[in-house]
């Protein structure tokens, strides 16, 4: 599998990631060793987890599986932390809960360092300054090689980076950015993307197959009984995408797989990993088949009318301040 730098760093990562929302959930250690071995026989190197993921089972379960199948020096270990299963309070970034969850993070992972830390999300209730010192104190500490942030927008991600870069001692430059990102969700456009490739952050998107919509699976009038979308838990997560529009974007997902005699989902997946600024996609794959199958992707790339095709078919409306305000 091809390895792309990590924004303007010199970690090389895999250009598609292995998600591990479902594991200790509903991803069990079988399916968890099977998924582990494929993406790493297929040249996988980058695994997404997160201390929240599972109650922590999902890193515990990958930190199992790093004991006897796959060597450490082979991964790229990513996770996250900052998000509290409390309904007050949805995310902590202060300096002492970030660092003491990078510590179990560890504990339960059984090894000393995360290659990249990234923090889960926004805390608008501390500094933005004390939440970035959790960071450089990690990497200092030797704790995380590389650390980013996940699903802050524009404004927030360039606050952050441009403190990271402008502020007196020693900081940790942001390598890496992590938000929902697909042909049915193009949000990150409007300035998390121009934001990132100025300042030379990597782009993982979570959810590159329309949280599983873009694959097709839907298109009938009931979800499949194995799906995401027919889960108790999940259904509402994959909900949002099933509307009219989406069903529009599916079908021409459809025509283009048709055309090129692929799957929807190497169409779909194909798109959001050649966009610029991306590094690689996050796959949540819930067995080695599935993953197979979207490892495929790594021999296709889509024809220029194709893309374009698709992002007429996807385009979200970005207009002032977005566009050339003069033209509007």
């Amino acid at each position: 599998m091809e390895q792309r730098h990590l924004g303007r760093t010199g970690l090389r990562v895999s250009r598609i990631g292995l998600g591990t929302l479902t594991w200790g959930r509903d991803t069990d250690e079988h399916d968890a060793a099977d998924l582990l071995k494929t993406f790493w026989e297929a040249g996988g190197t980058l695994i997404d987890t997160a201390d929240v993921y599972g109650d922590g089972e999902a890193e515990y379960l990958l930190g199992q599986l790093m004991e006897g199948l796959v060597p450490r020096r082979d991964l790229v270990i990513s996770t996250k932390a900052g998000s509290v299963p409390d309904p007050d309070r949805r995310f902590d970034g202060s300096r002492g809960h970030l660092l003491a969850a990078l510590d179990a993070s560890l504990a339960r992972l059984g090894t000393e360092y995360v290659d990249l830390w990234h923090i889960h999300a926004f805390d608008p209730d501390t500094p933005l300054e004390e939440t970035l010192q959790a960071l450089d104190i990690a990497v200092s500490s030797g704790r995380a090689r590389y650390a980013g942030v996940s699903n802050f927008c524009g404004w927030q991600l360039a606050k952050a980076a441009t403190w990271q870069l402008a502020a007196p001692g020693i900081r940790t430059r942001l390598a890496s950015t992590q938000l929902e990102y697909s042909l049915l969700q193009r949000g990150v456009e409007r300035e998390v993307l121009p934001a990132a490739l100025d300042l030379g952050i990597g782009l993982l998107p979570s959810s590159p197959l329309g949280r599983g919509v873009l694959t097709g699976k839907y298109r009938a009038a009931a979800a499949p009984p194995d799906s995401r979308g027919a889960s108790e838990h999940l259904a509402p997560f994959v909900a949002p995408y099933l509307d009219d529009t989406a069903s529009r974007i599916v079908d021409a997902v459809q025509t283009a797989a048709d055309g090129l005699a692929v799957t929807p989902l190497q169409v779909a997946l194909a798109w959001v990993r050649d966009r610029p600024g991306v590094t690689a996609p996050i796959i949540g794959a819930r067995n080695a088949q599935q993953l197979t199958a979207a490892l495929s992707v790594e021999a296709l790339s889509l024809p220029d009318e194709i893309c374009r095709a698709l992002d007429d078919v996807s385009a979200p409306v970005h207009r002032y301040p977005d566009h050339d305000w003069s033209t509007l």
